[in-house]
């Protein structure tokens, strides 16, 4: 059973610290929040040592079964409280929007300063996660592992570069950014170690290599 089971539930306080309501800007979560630290290269690589080896199976899949984004307070969706959590100097409208505001993007090292060129990546994507034992889960399950708040599972990226990304592991796909290479797997390793999802034998091949040179 994935460890989280009993946790499903986002804690909105930690992410969000109310509402500006006499003022149509900023009405949304603050950038107080951070996005998680993943754990330390010593902790992935027992993680890793620890994930089930299995051959993935995609039998099923569809998007549409993992529900996001959804609403964390008011008008605020995942998405936007993740654009403001990772963003910097963000504006916001009534309806939680981003209107200005600057993201520096790790995969790659550039900054936008337009939401709509941004994407919020599923840093274990959704896909993977299926293949490796989300298929079995209930709905809410995929739903809280699609809008994962607490773990570094959520990022902002740029959009050319998420799709880029797609759905490839790490055994086909890695940042650009050699810098932020350690950084990846051990939030990936440790993302996965969360959910009790399994790895196949490339992916931990890859992760290994990855983690011993973190």
């Amino acid at each position: 059973m994935p460890r989280f089971y009993a946790r499903q539930r986002l804690s909105i306080l930690a992410a969000l610290t109310g509402l500006i309501a006499s003022v149509g800007l900023f009405n949304g979560p603050t950038a107080s929040a951070a996005l998680p630290t993943p754990v330390s290269a010593a902790t992935a690589r027992g993680y890793l040592a620890s994930l089930t080896v299995a051959t993935e199976n995609r039998t099923g899949y569809s998007r549409d079964l993992f529900p996001h984004w959804i609403t964390i307070s008011g008008t605020c969706n995942t998405r936007e409280t993740v654009l403001v959590r990772d963003g910097s100097n963000v504006v916001t409208d009534s309806e939680c929007r981003s209107v200005s505001g600057s993201w520096y993007s790790p995969f790659e090292g550039a900054t936008q300063t337009a939401a709509s060129d941004i994407d919020i990546d599923h840093l274990v994507p959704l896909a993977e996660a299926w293949d490796s034992g989300a298929g079995a889960w209930t709905t809410t399950q995929r739903r809280a592992f699609g809008n994962d708040l607490t773990r570094p599972q959520l990022i902002a990226v740029t959009d050319r570069v998420n799709q880029a990304k797609g759905d490839k592991d790490p055994a086909e796909w890695m940042p650009s950014r050699t810098a932020y290479h350690c950084t990846y797997v051990r939030a990936w390793v440790q993302v996965k170690y969360y959910y009790g999802l399994s790895v196949d034998s490339a992916e931990k091949s890859a992760l290994t290599g990855y983690l011993n040179a973190c």
